[in-house]
């Protein structure tokens, strides 16, 4: 209205003067307490802890049961296992691994101590010994090999080995997984040997020895439990197989096997 004088009404009074700012503090700014934190002489901050350990720098392990199994051909049953164990950091590892089967009251199998290192991306150079047991005498070795995954996902295994008197010997085994469903995987696997030297005493002959075909369809219950189906298909070749026929033993051999996969 004309001639009201706003300013004299009461809670209408208007500072005309330089307006004073209203906006609120950001969050942060009310929030943050600012600590003294230490700084490096490019004044970063660093990482609190001394000697603190890295995640690649820990100790870990695995043990796998990859075969434990009842093999039942047409002349023989018995029993067969193939397993390894490592622990170690990324780096360095000790890995341990056996393989062989039991029929007839008698084992026959190797037994490997190696340390593994990483010589490239999914690939491990390994180094150690070998025993060998059961039929015929015993026999020890030097190892020398690879380890890894190649192109396509088939995992690789390849060893030379080095023994006294001259003996030496050569191994490959791969194998590929199929997975079927998510709980339903087949795994087919080649495995051959060789050896620079007859050893009669353990029924092997000079040059390629055996050769070894399986197929396994397995369940996995859990991924660290399954348990599975398959056959086996063995060839012993050359020397060797004409050792086997001397001892009046068939150089082909089939089998069809039923056991359980583990690991932790």
């Amino acid at each position: 209205m004309p001639g009201m004088d706003h300013g004299s009404m009461p809670g209408m009074q208007h500072d005309m003067g330089q307006p004073k700012s209203t906006a609120p503090q950001s969050e942060m700014q009310r929030t943050s307490p600012v600590l003294p934190y230490p700084r490096n002489p490019d004044g970063s901050i660093p990482i609190p802890g001394k000697g603190m350990a890295m995640s690649d720098d820990a100790v870990i392990y695995m043990a796998l049961l990859d075969r434990l199994e009842y093999a039942k051909s047409k002349d023989d049953h018995g029993w067969i296992w193939d397993g390894q164990f490592w622990v170690g950091k990324d780096y360095n590892r000790l890995w341990v691994k056996t393989e062989g089967e039991r029929t007839s009251g008698q084992s026959n199998g190797r037994l490997e101590a190696l340390w593994s290192k990483p010589v490239a991306a999914f690939w491990d150079l390994q180094a150690g010994v070998r025993h060998d047991f059961g039929a015929g005498k015993s026999r020890q070795w030097a190892a020398f090999g690879v380890q890894g995954i190649s192109p396509y996902w088939f995992n690789v295994e390849a060893a030379a080995y080095v023994g006294p008197s001259g003996r030496t010997a050569v191994r490959g085994k791969a194998e590929y997984t199929i997975r079927l469903s998510q709980v339903l995987l087949l795994t087919p696997e080649i495995e051959a040997n060789a050896y620079g030297k007859a050893d009669k005493e353990r029924g092997i002959g000079s040059g390629l020895s055996d050769v070894e075909l399986s197929l396994r369809l397995r369940y996995e219950i859990r991924r660290e439990i399954a348990p599975y189906i398959g056959i086996n298909w063995g060839r012993k070749i050359g020397q060797t197989a004409d050792l086997a026929r001397q001892a009046g033993e068939s150089p082909i051999e089939r089998q069809v096997v039923a056991g359980v996969r583990l690991w932790f």
